[in-house]
């Protein structure tokens, strides 16, 4: 069952109650690696975890199918180019949790880019709790998904 979620901004990554952040040079350069986190529907050709995607309101947003069945209905909240893009999940299926922000931070790294992701959150106490071993499972998802896109833009 859908439900909504807290409406917060950018500055929630800095506060959020639990935070889970994966950084990774890659040999892509920045514009390209920001260019290929805006192309919405492509996140499926590179993030494992990521079925469907595709941009709603007009561009504004994004709806996000999961593996195992999750569904976010996204707002992109930062599209500062080449620096940061950053989504709020507005509506999903996840039991227990009011708020999640992502956040996805570029910066050169000789001819390549270090992406930096932080995912904020919140919920209930049963919810934050259950977060804690999935800190791993989105570590190992995070290089998965950074490592497909640096092969994905090194063939391109």
């Amino acid at each position: 069952m859908a439900h909504r979620l807290r409406p917060v901004g950018l500055d929630f990554v800095g506060v959020a109650p639990v935070r889970h952040v994966s950084a990774r040079e890659i040999s892509a350069p920045v514009d390209a690696v920001f260019h290929a986190l805006e192309d919405v529907p492509g996140w499926a050709d590179w993030f494992p975890q990521v079925t469907a995607a595709r941009p709603i309101d007009g561009g504004k947003g994004r709806d996000i199918r999961l593996v195992g069945g999750v569904r976010f209905r996204e707002s992109i909240i930062a599209a500062w180019e080449p620096e940061v893009y950053a989504y709020r999940v507005d509506v999903t299926n996840v039991p227990g949790v009011r708020a999640i922000v992502e956040e996805w931070r570029l910066a050169p790294a000789g001819t390549g880019t270090r992406v930096r992701w932080t995912f904020a959150t919140d919920g209930t106490a049963a919810y934050r709790l259950a977060m804690k071993p999935v800190r791993a499972a989105q570590a190992k998802a995070f290089r998965d998904a950074v490592t497909a896109l640096e092969r994905r833009l090194a063939a391109s």
